[in-house]
Formats: C-alpha cells, structure tokens, sequence
C-alpha cells in the first residue's frame, strides 16, 4: 500500500480543563441516515476525547417529515426521532431542538438551559455550516465551521456574496473536507479565510461486521439529481449534482462480472429504466436511510463501494472524500471512488482507489477481486489510522488550543 504523509494539524494543549462542546446540526432538517451518522460520529468522538458534548439544532427551517413526504409545522416526528437518536448514543438530556414553525419552542433542554449552555461552552461546531450563527452563539470563545461540502462556499466568498462572507465571518477557525483547499494542489479560492484540513471521524467499533456475511454487490447511497447548486466561474460551470458523473460510467456493469447496485432517491422512471438497461440494481434510498442500523446494516453486507463525486470536487482538485466512504473503510469494504486529489493526504492502491477514466475502475476491481481479504484488510486499516475519531477529534481541538 503506497502511504502518503497526512496534512499536518496544529497541536496545542493550553486549555487542560474539560471543554464544553457544542455541536449545531441538522439531523431534524434532514432526518436521514447518512446526515445522522455523520453527527453522532461527532458527539462521541467529543465524548471520548473528554469533552462535555452536546447537540443543538437552531437553523430556523421547518422540518421535514418523511412519513408525510413533505415540509411541516408538526415537529413531532423530528423532536421523536433526534431523542430517539440522542438515547441510541448515550446522551439523552443533551440536545435541545428550535422549532421555527412554532415561534421557536425549544425542545429537549429548556430555553433556560440552552442559553445557559452557550455562556459557558468553549467550543461551538457548526457541523455542514448549516447554522448561522445568533447573538448567544456569538458568546462561545472559539466557533468551528465544518465544512462537508467544499468549493460552493468559497467561490461564492469570490463571487461577493455577502451573505456566505458574512456566515463564515462569524467563525474563529474554519474546517473543510476539501483537504487540497488552501494548497497548490487546489484551485479552489480560498479568499480571506484559512482553511484548515479535517475529515470525517469514524467510531470504529460501531463498523465492525460482526460476522455479517457480504453480498456479491458493490453499493453506494446518493441523491440521483439536485439542481440549485451548480456555479460559474471563471468562465466555468461547475456542477453539484452527482448524475452527471455517474452517466458518465453508465455502462460499467457491462464491462465486468459484477454486481453494481445503487441505493438512490428517485422516483423518475426513466432514470430507473435507463440504469437497468445498463446493467444497474436500484433500490429506494429513502426507505433504506430511515432509520440509522439498516443504514449501517446495508453497508456491512456491502462487497465494497463504488460511487462517484461532485464535479466541482472532482475539476477543481479539492481533495474531498466522502463521509460514507469513510464508513465502507470503517466497515472493511473496500472503496472505488472518483478522484477529487484525495489521495495527496490518503493512501491509495490497496482498500481504496481512486479513479478518473473507466479503465482505472476494472483495474480496481480485477486488483480487488485478486486477493479480496488483503483489500478489506487494507480498507479497515486506512480507516484505524485516518479516520479513527480519537484522532480526528483530537487535531480538530488541538487546533482550536485544547
């Protein structure tokens, strides 16, 4: 396996005492799997590091329901599902909901208590940036934007847009996925922000297989079409949507004896006609991202990963890697994913590829199916050394002087 240095994270231990962390999200905005692993990774990975850690929601948008299909007042089925969520963890008495559709009744810890909890936390996490930040948010010493998705956000910094400069203003230290921004090997615009490299932690002992046996079919979880995010610049449009990449390969399971299965949101039939004529299994992503487990369940049974990026990760060279794929590593799966310059901070070649053209996937996969044990063994071993929460966790603090 060729090992490649990890971008370095500053490291300071001023503050020995037990910081008091609060992370801001959007597990009832988004009330999905794959939002609410990547936030419970967060909560115990703070726990484990010592800290005192809780979760508030505080976007002001209604919340979805997913039973009803649609946009609500009727928060009963997020406030439901976050302290179901928040109990599974071991934190139940730790998260506090703002409902907007209700002149911002607060839910879990009283009014009283949150804003208790904002005078005296140290640290306050604006996991995905969804949050913009209030007058009590503004009273916590040090403010992380975590930032999941790169590029959008810093273009639009470029472009002047006041409302994205003014959102990551508010923030003492900014976190991107996009482990390329801010260094030579990315064109993304960084403007006046330092970016400082993170990725997602993964609790590894919830992604042990336990013995589940693995299907013969490479999956992955992902949106079929989103619009509203493409942007111009420099003459260049950059797109968000993750169809336009997969069309591209649309006739590998043509190419090779496997099994290739996506677990997608979409009901357009023609999208589902076409994917099956080339070869593709398509579940319901909505009905498999409910609830956490089967979520979890469908990866550890998974063969391994194969998945694509986001056009704007991809051309501008961002180093992105995908929260989900982190799990598939976690999970001993191994990962083939399309090349965003990930692999300047993680080692490629044995449990993860990287690839650009479609021959690189079946050298990928005639690698993997050459010695299928070493590959998964390799998987779960870049997990353990780069994404293992302790550690992501314990970068993100130092850097923020704990």
């Amino acid at each position: 396996m060729r090992r490649r240095s990890e971008h370095e994270h500053p490291m300071s231990h001023v503050n020995l005492s037990k910081p008091t962390v609060v992370v801001l999200g959007m597990m009832g905005r988004a009330p999905f799997a794959g939002v609410a692993w990547q936030v419970l990774h967060y909560l115990e990975g703070f726990r484990r590091a010592g800290c005192d850690v809780y979760y508030v929601e505080d976007t002001g948008d209604w919340p979805y329901d997913p039973e009803q299909n649609s946009i609500t007042a009727d928060c009963h089925y997020t406030v439901t599902y976050i302290n179901r969520l928040m109990e599974w963890c071991g934190l139940p008495n730790h998260w506090a909901y703002r409902a907007a559709a209700q002149e911002n009744r607060m839910y879990g810890l009283s009014q009283a208590k949150v804003t208790a909890l904002f005078a005296r936390a140290d640290v306050l996490v604006n996991l995905t940036g969804a949050t913009v930040l209030r007058a009590e948010h503004m009273r916590v010493p040090s403010r992380v934007y975590l930032e999941t998705d790169p590029v959008l956000p810093q273009i639009e910094v470029a472009q002047g847009r006041t409302f994205t400069i003014d959102l990551l203003a508010s923030h003492t230290h900014h976190f991107t996925f996009g482990e390329n921004v801010g260094s030579v090997a990315s064109t993304v615009p960084t403007g006046p922000f330092k970016y400082l490299p993170t990725r997602q932690p993964v609790v590894l002992d919830w992604w042990h297989s336990g013995g589940v046996a693995s299907t013969s079919r490479y999956t992955t979880i992902s949106n079929w079409k989103q619009t509203g995010k493409d942007i111009e610049w420099n003459g260049e449009l950059y797109t968000w949507s993750k169809h336009h990449e997969f069309e591209k390969f649309i006739a590998l399971p043509q190419m090779r004896q496997e099994q290739f299965e996506l677990a997608l949101a979409t009901g357009d039939r023609a999208v589902l006609e076409m994917l099956s004529k080339h070869g593709w299994q398509v579940i319901d992503a909505l009905g498999l991202s409910r609830e956490i487990l089967p979520y979890r369940d469908y990866i550890l049974k998974s063969k391994g990963e194969f998945t694509v990026a986001k056009d704007q990760n991809i051309r501008l060279r961002s180093g992105w890697f995908s929260d989900r794929s982190a799990c598939y590593l976690a999970a001993a799966k191994p990962v083939i994913t399309q090349d965003t310059g990930f692999d300047s901070s993680l080692p490629t070649g044995e449990g993860l590829f990287a690839f650009t053209t479609l021959d690189e996937i079946l050298v990928a996969l005639d690698a993997i199916n050459s010695d299928y044990p070493r590959h998964c063994r390799a998987a779960r071993e870049i997990a353990e050394e780069y994404f293992r929460a302790e550690t992501v966790i314990g970068h993100l603090l130092g850097a923020v002087g704990f």
